[in-house]
């Protein structure tokens, strides 16, 4: 059962780190799709707009750069969680995506996205959720049989 859940948790970090590889860059660069990309910068004009810090500071924030930041950000996270061996690291960087996710999901809420769009963010929400989920409970087992290994070395009889 654990290298099962370990397969699991190696899978899902590449899958999410290569997803969110692919979606950074599409906010960054038009190379691979100039459609999808012209899509984005006009989104990311309304979720400019929505940005929480704007209205709390009465600040405005260039969509141009919020969208790169935030490209820059998950491109970053994603390779991180792809493929570095650390899990302090692939946690850290899981935890600002799914922050990033929240912050995608009040976004298009705010600018009065259809579903179509927070579906896909709710999607993501929950696997980010689900890979900090299967990690914890791999650590919290191996912390268990580590306790029972030292109890049974010191002689104490477990039940």
């Amino acid at each position: 059962m654990q290298q099962t859940t370990s397969i699991v948790l190696k899978s899902l970090s590449i899958l999410l780190g290569l997803f969110f590889l692919f979606t950074g860059f599409m906010k960054i660069s038009p190379y691979i799709s100039k459609e999808l990309h012209r899509d984005l910068r006009k989104h990311y004009v309304k979720y400019a707009k929505a940005f929480p810090m704007a209205s709390l500071f009465d600040i405005r924030v260039p969509s141009k750069w919020y969208r790169r930041i935030i490209g820059a950000i998950e491109v970053i996270c994603g390779g991180l969680m792809a493929g570095f061996p650390s899990h302090t690291v692939k946690n850290a960087a899981n935890g600002t995506l799914l922050c990033l996710m929240f912050l995608a999901l009040y976004s298009q809420y705010m600018a009065n996205d259809p579903f179509e769009r927070l579906g896909p963010t709710l999607v993501f929400i929950f696997m980010l959720v689900g890979r900090l989920v299967i990690f914890f409970q791999i650590h919290r087992k191996e912390k268990q049989k580590e306790e029972a290994a030292a109890a049974q070395a010191n002689g104490i009889k477990q039940d």
